[in-house]
């Protein structure tokens, strides 16, 4: 290892330890409290803001720490790894992609910098929608141009943190399907702000799930916004979001890569110490090769992670790197879930151990941000070279 990447080495860990530390505040009851009432983590949200960690990706020169993906993927395992939940934070990571390499000197200039100090969070992501789920060319939301302001109708669902956002990257179609040159044209992408819309174009509902996600769904009812607001090219937004998705896809594999490390962990300790039949547990084949397996399973993916998140910040194309990080991530982590639950038998599914909490947090990456089958298909039709299945 060269000097350099010793230096970088050393960093890296740094701001681990640094993330763990922080997290220590943030222990079981905190999450647990939070889940019976389906809160937001506000205090620890703002911990995370003030000590810089969510503006790991922002450049010095907007106030951010101005990190590589590698580190900003080391922040996200460490959270949950730590046992705590970074769901409620970490769209204002990978949502910065659209804006750091598509926004103009002057977007960046007026919200970068309010982001990065806190002033401003930039934590909802609308893309989604009730008719066309992740078949995103399809979506009907609209934004049609009216002077200096783009007057915007529609609906989106799955819109997480809407209600704790300040800010919301928005993509809309600004030309008719019919009518735009290619397919992945015709889609435009807006930094919407929320403070304003609210009561004036934008319905806010929350939507109860399994897990403490605080998503929701948006309705935008003759919504302006102002025409300096639209990011990069009008008709370009697709092409726009998709390095975003990449970067979305890693940060969210680092994060299974961190709860697979949690459950590993938990279910090992508890291996040790549970005597049954006047022998720990752990000694036995039955449940110490399960365990074994799920540590397998989560290295070989934290070694995906790692490539993607290099090839990410290199510049390269990271497509299929990131996709295989995302489906290999969560894969491990599910089974990772379900090896702990089963080793700690009825106990697992007691409130105060975590694990049932960590089990529903975890299942959500099977199925998003982009399901697994969608991984699969991109797989098969980008590398491999097979027909396209839809």
């Amino acid at each position: 290892m060269d000097a350099e990447a010793q230096h970088a080495a050393e960093d890296i860990a740094q701001i681990r330890d640094a993330v763990r530390a922080l997290c220590a505040k943030f222990p079981g009851e905190y999450w647990r409290a939070l889940d019976r009432e389906r809160a937001y983590p506000t205090e620890f949200v703002a911990a995370l803001t003030q000590a810089g960690f969510l503006a790991a990706l922002i450049p010095e020169e907007h106030g951010g720490s101005g990190l590589s993906m590698t580190a900003a993927a080391a922040i996200m395992e460490e959270i949950h790894a730590s046992g705590c939940n970074g769901a409620a934070c970490h769209a204002q990571m990978y949502t910065m992609g659209t804006l750091l390499r598509h926004g103009s000197a002057a977007q960046k200039a007026c919200w970068l910098p309010k982001i990065a100090s806190g002033e401003l969070r930039l934590q909802a992501f609308g893309v989604t929608e009730p008719t066309s789920g992740s078949d995103t060319l399809n979506l009907r939301t609209t934004a049609v141009r009216e002077g200096d302001h783009y007057v915007i109708n529609g609906q989106k669902i799955w819109t997480s943190r809407a209600e704790h956002s300040d800010l919301l990257l928005l993509l809309a179609r600004t030309t008719a399907r019919e009518q735009a040159r290619k397919r992945t044209e015709g889609l435009s992408v807006f930094l919407v702000d929320m403070r304003l819309a609210q009561g004036t174009g934008i319905s806010i509902n929350p939507i109860r799930t399994m897990m403490n996600h605080a998503t929701t769904e948006l309705f935008f009812d003759d919504l302006r916004v102002p025409a300096e607001n639209l990011i990069g090219e009008e008709g370009q937004g697709f092409r726009y979001i998709l390095s975003g998705m990449n970067a979305e896809r890693i940060l969210i594999a680092a994060e299974c890569i961190g709860d697979a490390k949690w459950f590993i962990a938990k279910a090992t300790a508890y291996a040790k110490e549970r005597v049954v039949f006047g022998r720990p547990i752990g000694q036995n084949q039955g449940v110490q090769f399960p365990i074994a397996r799920a540590y397998s399973q989560m290295r070989a993916a934290e070694l995906m992670v790692r490539e993607a998140a290099s090839r990410y910040q290199a510049g390269e194309d990271c497509g299929a790197e990131a996709n295989m990080a995302k489906l290999l991530g969560a894969d491990a982590s599910w089974s990772a879930a379900d090896m702990c639950l089963q080793t700690h038998g009825g106990f697992g599914f007691a409130e105060e151990f975590d694990i049932e909490r960590k089990f529903r947090e975890t299942r959500l990456y099977q199925t998003a941000p982009i399901s697994t089958n969608l991984i699969l298909s991109y797989l098969a039709e980008h590398v491999l070279g097979l027909p396209r299945s839809y």
